[in-house]
């Protein structure tokens, strides 16, 4: 018998070749979520001009000094500047002009009065007739409220950097910036095959026996969810023909991952190990890991492969530990960002010996987080996947758990 290799030797063989994928230049509307493969620099200044940050009066701000409510100072109005138009002279001494919230400011001023320190009552409509003169009922210093050139953003300024993912704020900035397209990494495209003639698709009627195609389904929403282009290939018999046939149709869609499940156990129509012997190679089989053990990793035609159980539990567990790094590895994120804490176990538990992934439901006590099973441990119980909120992780060789027990979890969803 093979010897069984550990989860953390297993990840490493796996990783140790994956590589990012080549970058690909996308609308900056349709970069959302995507990694950066360039840092961007601006061109430009953000404001681009000296502009005001309320509605008011533009103004000097010595022409207002000593300004109070008793002793208001009184300006000629001489502008109507609202935003998006430029001013159509400077400013003059003891002037004022009536301006808007993002609108440049007149050369001449340094300072914009908001329209609630002054006399001024302005419609909702913005309609109000510009009035010949101003009350101004408080000093300013230059700069109050107004908002400078490159105060956000320099002119060669880096301002997103390669391998950040890009949220919605920073495709706003990108927008500020002109950016109409960005340079991102592109998605992993991850080709999906399900095994087994047991298997019928979500609509169709049960017979003897079946039972319908979950996991590809669910392997399709993971691959997305870490940010891949997930091709469901639909169900390949138990084969050697039909088989060959779905991993050659795989290769036709160019993936740079294929996933199967089930096919790779010791079962005598278990097909997937003889095919992929064909069509490339095996290097690694089996792993200590529980649940899990009948795992797969290879090369079809120079494409990473990951055979998976069968099992739903056993193929999102599989999925998470190893598909998952290789994954973000290739779309140029952290492989090891993983959401974790420990908790003390609230009832007995076992194991087998093999690094095991129990399925837990956390609940707070004090400053701890307190792990209970989720019931049945059996991998083909998908329903103890979504009761969890983690996996609490018992190391090799641990048969026996008692309560209060300190493991790590790794969590399957938020606790905030």
């Amino acid at each position: 018998m093979s010897t069984l290799l550990t989860v953390d030797d297993a990840l490493r063989q796996i990783l140790g070749p994956i590589t990012v994928l080549p970058p690909e230049s996308v609308p900056t509307p349709d970069a959302l979520g995507r990694v950066l493969a360039e840092d961007i620099v601006s061109r430009y200044d953000i404001p681009p001009f000296l502009n005001s940050s309320m509605d008011g009066y533009a103004v000097r701000a010595a022409d207002v000094a000593g300004a109070t409510r008793d002793r208001p100072a009184r300006l000629p109005v001489m502008m109507d500047i609202p935003a998006g138009r430029s001013p159509d002279r400077p400013l003059n001494v003891g002037e004022a002009a009536r301006i808007m919230t993002g609108a440049p400011l007149p050369d001449g001023a340094d300072a914009v009065i908001p329209v609630e320190d002054t006399d001024d009552r302005w419609t909702p409509d913005g309609a109000a007739p510009l009035p010949e003169a101003v009350r101004v009922y408080r000093s300013a210093q230059p700069g109050d409220f107004t908002r400078a050139p490159g105060e956000d953003i320099r002119a060669g300024q880096t301002v997103l950097r390669t391998g950040a993912v890009l949220r919605p704020q920073d495709i706003g900035v990108l927008v500020s910036l002109g950016q109409a397209r960005v340079p991102v990494v592109r998605q992993p495209r991850v080709a999906i095959l399900s095994t087994g003639d047991e298997l019928v698709d979500i609509d169709d009627e049960l017979g003897p026996g079946q039972i319908r195609n979950s996991n590809s389904y669910m392997l399709a929403g993971l691959v997305a969810s870490y940010g891949g282009i997930a091709i469901r290939l639909g169900v390949a018999r138990d084969t050697l023909d039909d088989v060959r046939q779905r991993f050659r149709e795989a290769l036709d869609h160019q993936p740079d991952l294929i996933v199967s499940s089930a096919g790779v156990s010791v079962g005598a129509r278990d097909v997937v190990r003889i095919v992929i012997d064909e069509l490339g190679r095996v290097d690694l089989w089996r792993v200590n890991l529980r649940p899990g053990k009948p795992l797969a990793y290879g090369q079809v035609d120079g494409v990473p492969f990951f055979g998976l159980p069968g099992n739903p539990v056993s193929v999102m567990v599989t999925f998470e530990l190893f598909v998952r790094p290789a994954l973000l590895r290739m779309a140029g994120r952290n492989p090891d960002a993983v959401a974790m804490t420990t908790a003390l176990t609230g009832e007995a538990m076992r194991s087998d010996g093999r690094r095991s992934y129990l399925r837990v439901r956390l609940v707070r006590q004090g400053d701890d987080w307190i792990a209970y099973s989720t019931g049945t441990q059996s991998s083909g119980a998908l329903m103890s996947m979504v009761l969890a909120d983690g996996l609490l992780i018992v190391p090799e060789g641990t048969l026996d758990v008692p309560p209060g027990t300190r493991l790590q979890v790794w969590l399957l969803r938020d606790l905030a």
